[in-house]
This record gives structure tokens, sequence and C-alpha cells, in this order.
């Protein structure tokens, strides 16, 4: 099995798709349609090529030449430039694989070269565990939680607040 991330293209619109139209979204925001349209999945990866390296990073994860994933890390506004927000998904069938794992260890060696961050940052259910432990293994720490600061579905979630930094830090 062999994992990589790679830039979205035009080309991978089904892909992306199908990604979109099959992930779990328990755990994800309510900003992505639910049905997941060719004009959707056109216009975001026209958006995400124009500012890739700029705003964020942002990637396919495949595995075997197959989109089985999405993650970025997008760079926060203002004062708080130096740091980035990381988000993923992978479709179910590919969990507890070390997908993710090896996707975000890959992604923040990424985003910290090519953006010049100096943290990394993310916002998680706290009943999420799996994703959590991904965070852990690739060194981000729990930094805080928000009680009762989130609703899905009809239920009020706590959120951690995760957070890895690059060392040493020259400021």
């Amino acid at each position: 099995m062999k994992v990589e991330l790679r830039k979205w293209s035009l080309e991978d619109k089904d892909g992306l798709i199908n990604l979109c139209d099959n992930v779990d979204r328990k755990f994800l925001s309510n900003r992505m349609p639910i049905l997941y349209e060719t004009s959707d999945a056109l216009a975001w990866i026209s958006k995400v090529r124009q500012i890739d390296g700029i705003e964020g990073v942002y990637r396919a994860i495949t595995v075997d030449g197959r989109i089985v994933g999405n993650i970025s890390v997008e760079r926060r506004p203002d004062i708080f430039c130096i740091d980035g927000d990381i988000g993923y998904m992978v479709l179910p069938e590919f969990y507890s694989m070390g997908i993710a794992t090896e996707a975000v260890a890959s992604i923040c060696s990424t985003a910290f070269f090519e953006l010049s961050l100096r943290r990394i940052s993310a916002v998680v259910i706290a009943d999420n565990k799996a994703s959590i432990r991904v965070l852990e293994k690739n060194g981000f720490e729990l930094e805080g939680t928000m009680h009762r600061a989130a609703t899905k579905n009809g239920n009020i979630y706590d959120i951690c607040l995760m957070g890895r930094v690059l060392l040493p830090c020259p400021i």
C-alpha cells in the first residue's frame, strides 16, 4: 500500500466527488454540501490551486493512486499568520490503516516549510478519539477544552484544542 499526498488537479473532480459523497460526516463541519456536485468540485479545486503554498497547503491523500482522503493546513489571518489550522478526512474503508497518521506527518512538514509557520492547530470534537490519537502520534498536544462549544445533528459536543509547535522557535 503506497500512501502519497499530491496537489489537487481539475482531473481529480470525480475522485473528490466520490470522497465528499462517501466520507463519514459525523465529526466534520457542516460547510461541505451534502450532495457534492461537479460544480462544487471544480470550484473548490480551482480555488485551492490558486492559493496553495500562499494561504495554505491542500493535498489529496492517495493510496495506490486512488483518492481516499483530503488534508490541508490553512494559514490563520492577521496576527495569527504564523499558525495554521489542519483538517483532514479519509474514506471509512481506509480507517485504522495508518493513512491519516502518515498524511498528517507529511503535510505538517510541508506546511511548516512552505508557509513558514511556527505552529499548527487543530480543533477536534472531543468524541473523535481516533482523530485525537492521529494528532497525538504527530506531536500535537491538548492545549485546552471548550466545553459544550459545538452542535452537530442535535448533539452538543466539547471541543479539544490541539497544537504542535515548531521547535526551536527563534521568535
